[in-house]
């Protein structure tokens, strides 16, 4: 298994652009994905930027760094967002891995906190983030917002 970056001249931009959205869109918003995906290709260290976990040439998986997720605090960035691992591979450490990929390269950027906002209940607090506060949805619907200190080394991440 590998994490790959989406970026300029990638093989992958068109098939990563319809996997986020087939896990996170729906039928009237392939635009917006494909549209954010594109504008995150630039070669240099700043976000948004898309990656996709492979297994060979297949993507398996995905999150992203984001500004904003779409979220009402506006104020807090940077943002780990579209963590998805497909259901035949779960169970196997991935969803771990593509977290401790992300902190990483959000420690890589100069960023000491990572964001995000779930309504999923102790998946995680298992992984060491921490509630923050509650946001709302563009859609106002309120959600919890963890965040997660990128100085601590990866061993505190619970690997279960």
């Amino acid at each position: 298994m590998k994490i790959e970056l989406i970026h300029m001249g990638n093989a992958l931009l068109e098939k990563a652009i319809e996997y986020f959205w087939k896990q996170w869109g729906n039928e009237s918003n392939f635009d917006f994905y494909k549209n954010c995906i594109e504008n995150s290709v630039s070669n240099d260290i700043s976000i948004p930027k898309f990656y996709v976990m492979l297994d060979d040439e297949k993507i398996i998986g995905s999150y992203a760094l984001l500004l904003n997720d779409l979220i009402s605090r506006q104020d807090l960035c940077p943002w780990f967002a579209c963590l998805f691992v497909d259901e035949s591979y779960r169970n196997q450490g991935l969803a771990t891995k593509l977290i401790q990929h992300g902190c990483d390269e959000s420690r890589k950027r100069g960023f000491d906190s990572l964001y995000l906002s779930t309504d999923i209940n102790d998946f995680y607090e298992k992984k060491g983030w921490h509630y923050y506060a509650n946001g709302y949805t563009a859609f106002g619907d309120r959600i919890k917002i963890y965040s997660k200190k990128l100085n601590q080394d990866s061993a505190s991440i619970d690997h279960k």
